[in-house]
């Protein structure tokens, strides 16, 4: 039955005014096929239970030794200054994350909670009233895609209940599972990362074909909702004017008109450290003031509304 199927959620964030129109409650899901070498949530690539540890809210400076013993696989210890330090080779693997429950400092967290799709459609309840008339829920992650039947009926019952829904997705998807959830969604944000392939496959793991695919296909379909293209905009990657030029003519085959150009941030970089990832991204691929505006620029000169950061008219 619909109501037994479970979804893993990493975060849900109220009263966020920048993914859609209104006040609404952001729902970020666990999953992404794309692991983009920038991400600003790589917490959520995995589809299981998975462990965080922030340094920085750790209380091994003030003689905390909770979870010495807490890990039943041998892969917490402590070095000489008394700070715990993490086999990630083996926490990467574990399935239990038992060392949770001894950190009072919640340095040490699971990243997914599983949730039913009543437990999701209380919780949107219990925001209701606080979201306004333009108000409503954004689907985002991760790729919520990857949980497309859980979707599916949570938006289904969303929509029984006069609410908005939007989503923010790369657009990497089967077409009937794509065009199925669209029909549920009244607002959308799409990642277009890179036009050429070669690059979008460097940059996320994935070719851009079956993105652009959809797009078009949701295009064709008649789709009545309001789809805005976004860009996170990393300069040596996707600021140059040929991509751009490129993104322009997609757009203009399809007779769409509004694009965001998001400037490359490092919010999500403090996240990798918690992951025990790398973060490539820790020194170069900022934009400056500059080159978005030339790029606005560019898109504005052909006849497409561009808007930069959280700038976007709702």
């Amino acid at each position: 039955m619909p109501d037994k199927l479970t979804a893993m959620i990493f975060d849900i964030q109220s009263y966020s005014v920048h993914d859609g129109p209104g006040c609404r409650t952001n729902v970020f899901f666990v999953g992404c096929p794309l692991q983009c070498r920038w991400c600003a949530n790589p917490e959520s690539w995995k589809m299981k239970k998975h462990l965080m540890f922030s340094e920085r809210s750790c209380k091994w400076d003030q003689g905390c030794t909770a979870c010495r013993d807490a890990c039943p696989n041998d892969s917490l210890h402590f070095d000489e200054n008394g700070k715990p330090v993490l086999n990630w080779a083996i926490c990467n693997e574990c399935e239990t994350i038992e060392c949770v429950k001894s950190c009072a400092a919640n340095s040490l967290k699971q990243c997914v909670r599983f949730l039913t799709v009543d437990d999701l459609v209380k919780i949107l309840k219990r925001d209701f009233s606080n979201w306004g008339s333009d108000g409503g829920v954004t689907f985002t992650g991760g790729e919520p895609l990857l949980q497309h039947e859980y979707l599916y009926e949570v938006l289904r019952k969303c929509h029984a209940l006069q609410m908005h829904t939007a989503i923010e997705t790369s657009g990497y998807a089967a077409e009937d599972v794509f065009l199925k959830i669209f029909s549920e969604l009244d607002f959308a944000f799409i990642d277009v990362k890179n036009m050429d392939d070669e690059l979008h496959r460097w940059g996320t793991g994935v070719s851009n074909q079956q993105i652009l695919s959809n797009i078009a296909a949701l295009v064709h379909s008649g789709w009545r909702g309001r789809l805005v293209l976004r860009q996170p905009t990393i300069h040596g990657y996707n600021d140059s004017t040929e991509n751009a030029k490129r993104v322009i003519d997609f757009m203009n085959q399809l007779g769409l008109y509004e694009i965001n150009l998001l400037r490359f941030h490092r919010m999500g970089g403090t996240k990798w450290e918690q992951l025990g990832k790398t973060y490539e991204y820790a020194d170069h691929g900022d934009m400056s003031d500059e080159r978005m505006l030339e790029l606005q620029e560019l898109y504005l000169d052909n006849d497409i509304a561009c808007y930069i950061g959280d700038d976007t008219p709702f």
